[in-house]
């Protein structure tokens, strides 16, 4: 299947598994690309070198093409893109939109910039930027989400911009894929269904609770870092939408402690960039931002659904299995291949009568 997502990229299937942090890394990374999707590291939960280290490792299991998703307001962006450019990797993923000087900077050393969108205003502003392609994230996705649906917010940003859209948020299967192309989209972009697969790092048992929730299953909260962000319903989660601005803030520095002596960064540093992501949040809400790492990485490594936070799209509910990545996107693309096939021979519209 040919889209110009495929063309673009220059990978086999119109299928993107996103940066997801803490479980996008070289295994699921590698993994979805030998399939013929798009796997997308993550290197927000990465210092530099671990970044570096966790580029090769991808390049060992795979020679086709991935990309690398990278927060644009981080100290050391800039140099992380150097090392994108470096390593000829063929695709940067933004979550916050990089500034003109940065898109050009990559364009100009052929390497691909898409970034994630969840509002027509952000699609039009990247496309005048020079952003190759956007991912618009629909308010069913998992993570940081908006509030618009993929099923008004896709059409809407295809209608908007001259470049491709990949549409991302409750998409799962052939018919999603199916969909999507129908609203004009050139494919599909897909987190919590790869968590659930075979080459996810994330704990067993935590793949099997989230495989045991309904479409009530999730919840979006501020809990977390003080922005809308959509999580498992877990009794952590009901206690930290249940607690006090006090016990929160204390519970947030505990852990914004661990993730600066884990990432090797200083608090001057962790300040800055809490700042230049979080202008308009309080004092305690950047505390929560620099406390979400933490947060993530207890449930989604370590295991601990107690202490931890385990992001989740809406989608959840629809998953019942742990297919390796290569048995999801292939079964993926023969429901949409059968699917439209069978479209493009059915009348579905019949002739008017004179």
């Amino acid at each position: 299947m040919r889209t110009a997502l495929t063309r673009l990229a220059g990978v086999q299937h119109p299928v993107v598994q996103t940066g997801m942090g803490w479980v996008a890394g070289p295994r699921l990374v590698a993994a979805s690309a030998e399939a013929g999707g798009l796997g997308i590291l993550a290197s927000a939960t990465m210092t530099y070198e671990e970044l570096g280290h966790a580029i090769k490792e991808t390049k060992s299991r795979t020679d086709k093409p991935f990309g690398v998703n990278l927060r644009s307001d981080a100290v050391d962006a800039p140099r992380r893109i150097d090392l994108l450019i470096k390593e000829k990797i063929r695709v940067a993923s933004f979550a916050l939109a990089p500034k003109p000087d940065l898109i050009r900077k990559l364009k100009d050393a052929g390497t691909l910039v898409i970034p994630s969108v969840g509002a027509v205003r952000h699609a039009e502003k990247v496309a005048s930027w020079g952003a190759d392609a956007v991912i618009a994230q629909g308010g069913e996705a998992g993570g940081h989400t908006g509030s618009v649906a993929s099923t008004l917010l896709i059409p809407s940003v295809v209608d908007a911009v001259d470049i491709p859209v990949i549409a991302a948020g409750g998409f799962f299967d052939g018919r999603g894929l199916a969909a999507a192309l129908s609203y004009g989209a050139a494919g599909i972009a897909m987190g919590t269904r790869f968590l659930l697969t075979k080459e996810s790092t994330v704990p067993d048992e935590v793949k099997q609770l989230y495989l045991s929730k309904g479409f009530d299953g999730t919840v979006v909260t501020k809990r977390v870092d003080g922005v809308p962000h959509r999580v498992l319903r877990t009794e952590l989660v009901e206690k930290l939408e249940k607690s006090g601005r006090v016990r929160s803030l204390l519970h947030a520095v505990a852990n914004a402690a661990k993730f600066r002596a884990l990432s090797g960064l200083s608090w001057r540093s962790m300040a800055r960039e809490g700042w230049s992501m979080r202008r308009d949040l309080s004092l305690a809400q950047v505390v929560m931002a620099a406390n979400t790492p933490m947060l993530l990485r207890a449930g989604l490594v370590q295991g601990r659904t107690d202490a931890g936070v385990l992001a989740a799209g809406q989608v959840v509910g629809r998953l019942d299995d742990l297919p390796t990545c290569a048995e999801l996107i292939t079964r993926i693309m023969a429901e949409a291949e059968g699917i439209l096939t069978e479209l493009g021979k059915s009348c579905l519209v019949q002739p008017s009568s004179e």
